[in-house]
């Protein structure tokens, strides 16, 4: 990896003219903390905090202070957003561009430090061009430092949420600035790993227009979400709010109206055909995994994309509360895969990534099951979805989180089994689960798709005949069809769930 020469201001930095009011550090504090209650971790800085450095050095660092109105490039503490306690790590970039030195690098480290010590969640508000080229590799490679501070506070179940502001550049967004649980975006901000100018410099060229735009990452699955400065407190607080610790609402779970594996034969709403199950689950009126978080959830805070350039539709990764217990919840999107965006790698490690936040942050996670199959392409191929869909298996037996999957409707293939093993499976009347569409499964027997029903029925798709052979542990009978009464439905799976948490959480399961 190589860094970038700080730019000392914007047009240095390759950026358009800033249309916008852009926030120095102590503008950003004051305009989403809570009034009076920032205080600084920071201490004096001298001389001696910059070994080495000659007259001309010290002269800029001291020019650089007068015009920042700060000593150094990032400013540390902890505040209080709509009455959540944080600390705060927020980017100066009219200090030398925002660049990274040695004492820059060590304030960053030890405020990290404290804010895991003290058990503090962890704003990043990143303004950087990189690393300081004054003081070179030493300061380099205080970004392994800093990433490593990052690492150990995530470890600590600790949410870290990033806020990449204009510009943001170099080792910054190569390093901590790309480790968030959760990464928002300042409007039209520059955001990538090489400036434009040096790579004009190097390449000969101008670098592509468009590409290192926040809006743009939000397109490529890279950041969460483009955000105005004026709603960071906002959207901090709910992120906050979700990813704290808090596993309430589970002592006054609704009564189950589930029914055990050994009694789901025979029950009014648990499909008695095969077929006809699969011809209700179709219907382009069903209920999804939208109308379950629209009917059900109390709060919901989006996810997306892998963080790595990729981002699908075709399935949801949010932070969601229900009834008062937060959970990662992963949701195939029945409408985006009918809308002909069916489910690719890229929506499998976008899931993966939710796994992993809710291992980090000791969150539940709920699986919404509900796809007639994964992309059949050659990208996907190409992609590696044989590969993600394994992954995803390994990644949810390894869990230690309290897991829950529900087959709510459609569950084709190995897009569908990708979701499948959490700890407990719960499936709705008339979902189903089979290794191939059933057409598919007719045509590989009888060459021919016109005994999809009979195959059906053969392969013992039903609820009731998971049940039955121990993949369903509770099954929600649907006395009304899901698509004439959806809020009904919802609300008996979101139940079901809650319940299905609550007995690993209490029972310690």
């Amino acid at each position: 990896m190589t860094t970038t020469a700080p730019p000392e201001n914007e047009a240095a930095a390759g950026a358009r003219p800033a249309k916008r009011r852009r926030l120095g550090a102590r503008d950003l504090l004051e305009a989403n903390l809570d009034a009076g209650s920032w205080v600084s971790w920071d201490r004096p800085l001298t001389a001696a905090d910059y070994p080495g450095a000659d007259d001309a050095y010290l002269a800029e660092l001291a020019a650089a202070a007068e015009k920042a109105g700060t000593d150094e490039s990032v400013i540390t503490g902890r505040g209080r957003i709509r009455g959540h306690d944080v600390a705060l790590v927020v980017g100066e970039f009219r200090f030398l561009g925002g660049s990274i030195g040695r004492a820059a690098g060590e304030r960053i480290v030890s405020a990290v430090r404290r804010a895991t010590a003290e058990r503090l969640p962890l704003i990043a508000a990143t303004a950087s061009g990189g690393t300081r080229m004054q003081e070179g590799t030493p300061a380099f490679v205080r970004m392994v430092d800093i990433s490593r501070a990052v690492v150990d506070h995530k470890a600590a179940a600790l949410p870290y949420l990033v806020y990449l502001r204009h510009p943001t550049t170099g080792g910054v967004f190569a390093s901590w600035g790309s480790l968030g649980h959760v990464s928002v975006a300042e409007p039209g901000a520059l955001i990538g790993f090489l400036g434009p100018v040096v790579y004009e410099a190097l390449q000969g060229k101008p670098f592509p227009q468009g590409v290192q735009v926040a809006e743009n990452l939000v397109r490529r699955g890279i950041v969460d979400a483009v955000v105005e400065n004026d709603d960071l407190a906002e959207v901090a607080a709910r992120s906050l709010a979700l990813l704290k610790d808090r596993l309430g609402g589970l002592d006054d779970v609704p009564a189950s109206r589930a029914v055990a594996a050994r009694d789901a034969e025979g029950t009014p709403g648990v499909a008695a055909d095969a077929w006809s199950a699969i011809e209700l689950t179709r219907r382009p009126d069903r209920p999804g995994v939208r109308d379950l978080l629209r009917h059900t959830a109390a709060d919901v805070v989006p996810l997306n994309g892998t963080q790595a350039g990729e981002s699908e539709e075709a399935l949801l990764t949010v932070l969601a509360s229900l009834g008062g217990t937060t959970c990662v919840v992963l949701g195939q999107d029945r409408r985006a895969q009918m809308a002909d965006r069916p489910l690719g790698p890229a929506a499998l490690r976008s899931a993966r990534r939710g796994m992993q936040i809710a291992q980090q942050l000791h969150k539940p996670l709920v699986c919404v099951i509900d796809t007639p199959g994964a992309d059949l392409s050659a990208d996907a191929e190409e992609g590696a979805l044989a590969s993600e869909i394994a992954r995803c298996l390994a990644d949810m037996v390894q869990l230690t989180v309290p897991t829950v999957s529900v087959l709510l409707g459609e569950g084709c293939g190995g897009g569908a089994l990708a979701l499948l093993p959490a700890r407990r499976v719960v499936a709705a009347g008339n979902a189903w689960l089979s290794p191939l569409p059933p057409e598919g499964a007719s045509t590989i027997l009888f060459r021919t798709p016109d005994r999809a029903p009979e195959m059906a029925r053969r392969q013992q798709v039903r609820a009731v005949d998971l049940a039955e052979a121990g993949v369903v542990h509770a099954v929600v009978p649907e006395e009304v069809p899901a698509h004439e009464d959806p809020v009904g439905f919802c609300r008996a799976i979101t139940d079901e769930v809650r319940a299905q948490i609550a007995a690993q959480v209490l029972g310690g399961r």
